[in-house]
C-alpha cells in the first residue's frame, strides 16, 4: 500500500511539473496578439510558431526556448522581457520563504498550495485581455511554481530515500518536464488555431483541477502522519553556507545559463546571420528533446552502477555545456545549430540528474533529512538564470556579440567543471549524528538508554 501511494504521489508530481512547463510554453503564441494590440492593430490572424521553455528544478528549466518576436520599439522589447522574466523573477524571491514552509508543515500541503495557485494563473491566463493581466497571471505561475516544483522534488527525495530509486524517480520527473517542453508547442498551437486561444490554458487548468484532487485524496489536509513523524529542518540559511550544497547550486544555475541566454537571442541571430525560416527557427530546438532524455536515462543507470561518480558526471556534463556552447557561432545552418543545442541539452541532463540526488544525500548525511529548503536553494539557482537570462542575453548581445555572449558561457561552465571534484569525497560521508545519538554515546545512563545503545549495537 505504501509502495502504490508514493508511485501515485510521484504521478501527482510529474503531472504538476508537466504543466508548469507547458503553461509557460502555451502562452507564446498568443503573444503576437498582445503585441499587435499594444500597437493598436488588433490581434493576428493566428499563432505564429517561436516555442518556450521554462526553467526550475527541479523542476523548471525548458528545452524549447521561448523566441521574442521583434519589437518595433525598444519599451516593447523590455516589456517582453520582464515579462518572460517575472515569473523565474518571483520563484527567486518566494522560494526562501516556501522551502522553510515546506520544512514546517510538510510537502503534501504546500503542493496542494501551489497547484491551487496554478490552477488560478491557468485560469487567468485564459481569459486575460490585457498586457497586465498577462503580467499578473505569469508572476502568479511563478508564486504556483515555488510552491509546487520545490515540494514536489523534496516530496519525491523524502519518500525513495533509497538509491538508485531516488534518482530514477528525479530521472522520471526530469523527463516530464523535458516531455512537456516537447508537447506543448504544438499542442498549444494546434488549440489556439482551431479552437481559439482560451481553449489551450482551459484544458491545462482542467488537468492541474484533476491533479490537485487526486493529490487530496491521497494526502488529504487532515492526515498528521507525514507531518508528526517529521524532524525539525535545518534552517535554509544554513544549507546556503553549507559548502557541499553551494557548489552543486553553483553548477545547477552555472549549466542553465546557456540555455535560459539563448532562449531569447538565438532566434534573432539565425535570422541574422543565416537567413533561417520562420519554421527553421521554430524547429531549432525540438530534436534537442531526444538527448535531454537520453542524458537522464544514461545518467540514472550509470548512478545505479558506479554511485560514488556522481561529482564526475555532472562535471562531464558541465564540460559537454561548455564545449556545445562554444560551437553555437561557429554554425553556418540549420542542421549545424542543432547539434551544439543537443549536446548543451544532453549535458543538462547529466548535470540535473547527477546533482538533484546529490542535494538530497548531503542533507541525509550533513543535516536533517527534510528537503524542503535544500531543493528551494536548487529552485533558487534555476531563477537566477531564467530570471537574468530575458532581460540581460539581449543587452550582452548588442554590446559585446552572438559569439561573445556564447564562448562567456561555455568558459564559465568549462572552468566551473574541476569545481565538482570537491565533491568527489561526498559518498564516503556518514551520516551525522542526532543529539540523541550524541547523547547515547556519552554512556548509558538508565536501563532505557543502555537497551537503546544495544539496538544501535546490534
Amino acid at each position: 500500500e505504501a509502495r502504490r501511494q508514493r508511485r501515485l504521489l510521484l504521478v501527482v508530481v510529474c503531472v504538476a511539473l508537466l504543466l508548469d512547463n507547458m503553461l509557460y510554453m502555451v502562452i507564446v503564441p498568443i503573444i503576437p496578439d498582445y503585441i499587435a494590440a499594444m500597437r493598436g492593430g488588433g490581434g493576428t490572424a493566428g499563432p505564429s510558431a517561436p516555442a518556450g521553455g521554462n526553467g526550475s528544478g527541479g523542476g523548471n528549466r525548458s528545452l524549447l526556448p521561448a523566441r521574442y518576436l521583434p519589437a518595433s520599439g525598444g519599451n516593447e522589447d523590455v516589456q517582453i522581457g520582464v515579462l518572460f522574466a517575472s515569473k523565474a523573477m518571483l520563484q527567486l524571491l518566494v522560494n526562501p520563504l516556501s522551502g522553510t514552509l515546506i520544512d514546517r508543515v510538510g510537502y503534501e500541503a504546500p503542493l496542494l498550495a501551489g497547484l491551487a495557485v496554478m490552477f488560478l494563473s491557468t485560469a487567468t491566463f485564459a481569459f486575460a485581455e490585457n498586457y497586465a493581466t498577462l503580467f499578473a497571471a505569469r508572476s502568479l505561475q511563478g508564486l504556483g511554481s515555488a510552491f509546487a516544483d520545490t515540494a514536489g522534488i523534496a516530496l519525491i527525495a523524502d519518500r525513495y530515500p533509497e538509491e538508485p530509486a531516488r534518482s530514477r524517480a528525479l530521472g522520471t520527473a526530469l523527463a516530464c518536464i523535458s516531455f512537456g517542453s516537447l508537447a506543448a508547442p504544438p499542442f498549444g498551437g494546434v488549440l489556439y488555431e482551431f479552437a481559439g486561444k482560451r481553449v489551450p490554458f482551459l484544458v491545462l487548468a482542467c488537468v492541474c483541477l484533476l491533479d490537485g484532487l487526486l493529490l487530496l485524496v491521497l494526502a488529504p489536509p487532515g492526515g498528521t502522519g507525514a507531518r508528526a513523524n517529521m524532524p525539525v529542518g535545518t534552517p535554509i540559511h544554513r544549507l546556503m553556507i553549507d559548502p557541499y550544497i553551494a557548489v552543486v547550486a553553483g553548477a545547477l544555475a552555472t549549466c542553465n545559463i546557456p540555455l535560459a541566454f539563448l532562449e531569447p537571442t538565438i532566434a534573432n541571430w539565425m535570422k541574422d546571420s543565416m537567413g533561417a525560416s520562420e519554421w527553421e527557427v521554430g524547429l531549432t530546438w525540438l530534436p534537442a528533446f531526444f538527448p535531454h532524455v537520453l542524458g537522464v536515462y544514461v545518467t540514472v543507470r550509470l548512478a545505479a552502477a558506479y554511485p560514488h561518480l556522481q561529482w564526475f558526471y555532472g562535471a562531464l556534463g558541465m564540460a559537454i555545456i561548455g564545449a556545445s556552447s562554444c560551437l553555437v557561432p561557429a554554425c553556418r545552418n540549420f542542421g549545424q545549430v542543432i547539434i551544439p543545442l543537443c549536446g548543451i541539452c544532453f549535458g543538462i541532463a547529466l548535470v540535473d540528474t547527477a546533482l538533484l540526488p546529490t542535494l538530497a544525500f548531503l542533507v541525509d548525511v550533513r543535516h536533517v533529512s527534510v528537503y524542503g529548503s535544500v531543493y528551494a536553494i536548487a529552485d533558487i539557482s534555476y531563477s537566477v538564470a531564467y530570471a537574468l537570462g530575458p532581460i540581460v542575453a539581449g543587452q550582452i548581445v548588442h554590446t559585446m556579440g552572438f559569439a561573445q555572449l556564447n564562448l562567456g558561457m561555455g568558459l564559465a561552465n568549462v572552468l566551473y567543471a574541476p569545481v565538482l571534484l570537491f565533491l568527489k569525497n561526498v559518498c564516503q560521508m556518514k551520516p551525522s549524528h542526532s543529539e540523541r545519538n550524541i547523547l547515547l554515546e556519552e554512556g548509558p545512563k538508565g536501563l532505557y538508554d543502555t537497551i537503546k545503545m544495544e539496538e544501535r549495537k546490534g
